[in-house]
């Protein structure tokens, strides 16, 4: 039986690397998007553009402008002169941000009353005017903490002191780069495994390999094993890249870490030979690869947070592998978590997995009788 399976498993590696767009959707696609992925996706603002209306121009504006000038996240792009200007700074996208002094604000200020100051926000992007306003916070916060100390000579009796566990320095990328580990790796399995049983069928010889002494179970595992060690490699590289180009900490083990990307894989390929099996041409098996992929990323957490979907659809991401291996790649990464943490993630990668293949030997063994 291991000879059967083996010489199955070499015939698929010769498929795959002999077949020029093979070779190329397992090398390209995953250093294409680990760039991508890895210097423009982020959460993270820079060079914003702010827009300023002074109607003040007293010594106190001029001193919290300056602060927005010195600061990396914003670019000031010019100075307002009348309400009719905000408007069309906004609309037009000039400016994501419009800071409106009013008059009096540093005389208020100097009497120890409230100074007046207007954020304007363009709201058409919610998620990007939050972390905005988040900025401005707490340039304002330090200036106002800075400013009672300075002037009044009052002590501030409470102070917010923030330490971020995990991400010191909450930087975006440590939480969206070990995401692509998950990710990429799926991608590669689900094109190696949806084409491979859709592909001998458009070509034929998959009835051939059905009179062969191999039996569906022996089939299913040669078919398996290609996937298994091409994701397993292109895990490892991703890891690679992740950790020494990006600098990116692996605080926990790779026992932990390799042992949840196994059993993802498992449940990839099951996916996988799941759709190849009802797959009769290899245009339907890229078809029903992609109509896994795009549901399964939207819904796994990647991007947004899972408790923020409605109730049925976060009962619907319990189908999902990549709900958790997400959760493993990222608390192994970040967190140094261990088995005795995320055991409960290994189970249901391992039954999406194990019920998925059964499904894939049904079909393959009712294909055979």
């Amino acid at each position: 039986m291991l000879r059967r399976i083996l010489a199955l498993t070499i015939k698929e590696f010769i498929g795959i690397l002999k077949n020029k767009k093979s070779r190329m959707v397992l090398i390209l696609p995953p250093v294409a998007q680990i760039i991508v992925f890895g210097y423009a996706a982020t959460f993270d603002l820079k060079d914003v553009p702010v827009a300023i209306y002074n109607e003040d121009n007293g010594e106190i504006s001029r001193q919290i402008v300056a602060r927005f000038q010195g600061s990396k996240v914003f670019h000031i792009i010019g100075n307002l002169e009348s309400n009719g200007q905000i408007a069309p700074v906004i609309n037009l996208k000039k400016a994501l941000i419009v800071l409106h002094f009013h008059k009096n604000f540093s005389k208020d200020m100097a009497k120890g009353a409230t100074g007046k100051l207007q954020v304007i926000l363009d709201g058409r992007n919610s998620n990007t005017a939050l972390i905005a306003l988040n900025y401005v916070h707490t340039i304002l916060s330090k200036f106002n903490r800075k400013w009672m100390h300075q002037n009044r000579n009052i002590r501030i009796p409470a102070r917010l002191v923030v330490r971020s566990w995990f991400n010191r320095m909450l930087d975006s990328h440590w939480f969206i780069i070990p995401g692509i580990v998950a990710l990429l790796t799926i991608v590669v399995t689900l094109e190696v495994t949806a084409l491979s049983v859709a592909k001998e069928r458009e070509a034929g010889t998959f009835d051939q390999l059905l009179v062969t002494p191999m039996t569906p179970f022996e089939i299913l595992v040669g078919k398996s094993l290609p996937g298994l060690i091409i994701g397993l490699i292109e895990g490892t590289f991703i890891i690679f890249v992740t950790c020494f180009w990006f600098e990116i900490p692996l605080r926990g083990s790779l026992l932990v870490l390799y042992s949840g990307l196994f059993t993802f894989l498992l449940s990839a390929i099951g996916i996988g030979l799941m759709i190849s099996s009802i797959s009769l041409t290899q245009q339907q098996g890229l078809m029903g690869a992609f109509m896994f992929l795009v549901p399964s990323v939207v819904l796994s957490g990647f991007a947004t947070p899972i408790a923020n979907m409605p109730r049925l659809v976060q009962e619907l991401t319990l189908l999902n592998p990549m709900r958790f291996i997400l959760v493993i790649v990222r608390s192994v990464f970040l967190q140094g978590a261990g088995f005795n943490l995320l055991w409960t993630q290994y189970v249901p990668m391992a039954l999406i997995g194990i019920v998925s293949l059964a499904i894939a030997g049904f079909l393959f063994k009712r294909r055979l009788y």
